[in-house]
């Protein structure tokens, strides 16, 4: 058998490279849509483990609430992007902020009411969609976060205070150090009085860009934004052992200040990546799905190519026939041939994809991805289209009768 197998690999291997061109572009056909799974998975892969890191960062003693949602995952997700803020309908309050705060091992409580607004400067420079958000003093307890310079908000300050991101200080200013100047915000002067160090994460479980946010107190923003809406409360535990009685002890109380209103989500450890976990796992299926196409119309190449290689083989099949070689021979002969072109354009693809993941991590903030599921997968597939594509030339090849084989010439 291994003989027979090394024979049928080694007259492959003649034939392909007796048409290299006609060989290489088939095996770029298969190469291509190998590449742009292997990119498409990465960069997702990159980009949900950037979340999931972030959240192992801070700790495994955080919890989170949101509001929920009745609907299905998709369409929270066409909700969320086709609105200005992720959910439309909050019933969190600050009041939810203060009941948190009585409940046991609970160390630090953050609410976040994330808005779009126009901020004016000092000089008339003005940054017409902002992002604000309303938070207290333990947002950057919660968050581990630093300071490039002063200090951060006091929910006791006789004047209205704020602090912002390093870059949106940049466009304002045009300096990283603009404590004590002042900006506007719907007609309410703040101070600035503190400015972030620079995090460099656009992506993250808060969805906020923290170098271009503007973080003011909560109880401040709401005095001159009624419609402002808390979309999350971020809590540090104590204890890590008791998170889980704190979750279900949070969600009991909760509900008792709502008057059984249970429109909300208590969320622990992996759960905190939702939504954005369900959107690049959606995403990047949606997008692996297309560039399978590609990986078909590869297919649909090498069965082309096959199919002129048996018409030009014609009398080569006759004479091995003659000379006893089975309908299975001739079978696995040219199904060998078709997945040494797969086997050939997967690697190319492999090697193009994560060449092109490595290239596309030095414009943006994430790091390359690699694991073997995404090689195994891309890999297999490659495999299983040219064993696919290959099956109808590899059988039109069996079926050939002999006679008329030895009488034909190409």
């Amino acid at each position: 058998m291994a003989l027979l197998f090394r024979t049928h690999y080694e007259l492959a291997k003649s034939s392909l490279k007796r048409n290299r061109t006609r060989s290489f572009l088939t095996c770029l056909g298969i190469s291509i849509g190998v590449a742009s799974i292997v990119l498409i998975l990465s960069l997702m892969g990159s980009i949900s483990s950037l979340v999931s890191s972030q959240v192992s960062k801070i700790g495994s003693n955080l919890i989170v609430v949101r509001p929920s949602s009745t609907l299905s995952t998709v369409d929270s997700i066409v909700s969320e992007l086709t609105t200005s803020t992720q959910y439309l309908k909050s019933n969190l309050t600050l009041k939810d902020v203060t009941t948190i705060k009585k409940i046991d091992n609970v160390a630090a409580v953050s609410p976040l009411a994330v808005s779009v607004n126009s901020l004016k400067g000092e000089t008339d420079t003005t940054v017409p969609s902002a992002t604000v958000v309303g938070t207290n003093p333990d947002f950057i307890k919660i968050q581990n976060l630093s300071l490039k310079n002063g200090t951060f908000l006091r929910e006791d300050a006789e004047t209205p205070t704020a602090v912002i991101g390093s870059k949106l200080a940049g466009t304002l200013f045009g300096t990283a150090e603009p404590i004590g100047k002042a900006i506007t915000l719907l007609g309410q002067r703040f101070i600035i009085i503190g400015v972030l160090a620079e995090v460099d994460d656009p992506i993250n479980f808060n969805n906020i860009d923290l170098d271009n946010a503007f973080f003011v107190c909560a109880s401040a923003l709401n005095k001159i934004d009624n419609s402002l809406q808390i979309q999350q409360i971020n809590i540090r535990v104590e204890n890590t052992g008791s998170i889980d009685d704190t979750a279900s002890t949070i969600h009991e109380s909760l509900t008792a200040a709502k008057s059984g209103d249970t429109n909300f989500t208590v969320l622990k450890g992996d759960e905190i990546t939702h939504p954005a976990g369900s959107l690049l796992s959606i995403v990047s299926g949606i997008l692996s799905l297309v560039a399978g196409i590609s990986l078909i119309v590869g297919g649909i190449g090498i069965m082309n190519i096959m199919l002129v290689s048996v018409t030009e083989r014609t009398h080569e099949i006759g004479i091995r026939k003659a000379i006893g070689a089975t309908s299975g021979n001739i079978r696995f002969q040219f199904l060998i041939e078709a997945l040494i072109l797969s086997v050939i354009g997967g690697l190319m693809g492999l090697l193009l994809g994560y060449l092109l993941s490595f290239l596309l991590c030095l414009i943006t903030p994430f790091n390359p991805f690699i694991s073997w599921q995404i090689l195994a997968i891309t890999f297999g597939v490659s495999v299983l289209v040219g064993l696919i594509f290959g099956l109808y030339p590899a059988m039109k090849a069996a079926h050939k009768n002999p006679i008329y084989s030895l009488k034909f010439w190409a």
